[in-house]
């Protein structure tokens, strides 16, 4: 499913419910399914329990614990690409094989410098550029 968001006078969208959460929405977010009428985010069961999840902390922990995964495997193993195989970015995992693979294993400082930055960067920061991100291949 997908849904326009009204921020600050600006339609945003078409995006999907993880895409949506990137944003500091509300209870009183005027929100639209598939382009039709607007309705305040309340009115979505869907969207409040993800808020409210989100609003909980264990949303942030979620986040958190993938962060320092996926930071440790591609620093340790990032030429294998793993990494992007626990974002769930199949494609970025493969071609991160094939460089390494090309660049005869060269591809592995870019996976350190890549895994460094991982762990340094805020949760927000690595939710917004690895998960809700549509890149194939995200890197800095």
């Amino acid at each position: 499913m997908q849904y326009y968001i009204n921020l600050n006078g600006q339609t945003i969208g078409p995006m999907n419910i993880d895409q949506m959460m990137a944003y500091p929405v509300n209870s009183n977010t005027p929100v639209s399914r598939d382009g039709g009428d607007w309705q305040p985010l309340y009115a979505f069961p869907e969207l409040m329990q993800r808020i409210q999840y989100k609003g909980s902390g264990a949303y942030n922990s979620d986040i958190s614990a993938k962060k320092t995964l996926c930071g440790i495997l591609a620093i340790l193993v990032g030429t294998l690409g793993v990494q992007y195989f626990v974002l769930g970015k199949t494609a970025g995992g493969l071609i991160t094989i094939l460089l390494s693979l090309v660049t005869c294993g060269a591809w592995g400082i870019v996976t350190l410098v890549q895994g460094i930055l991982m762990l340094c960067m805020s949760d927000q920061d690595f939710e917004q550029k690895y998960i809700n991100s549509t890149s194939t291949l995200p890197l800095f």
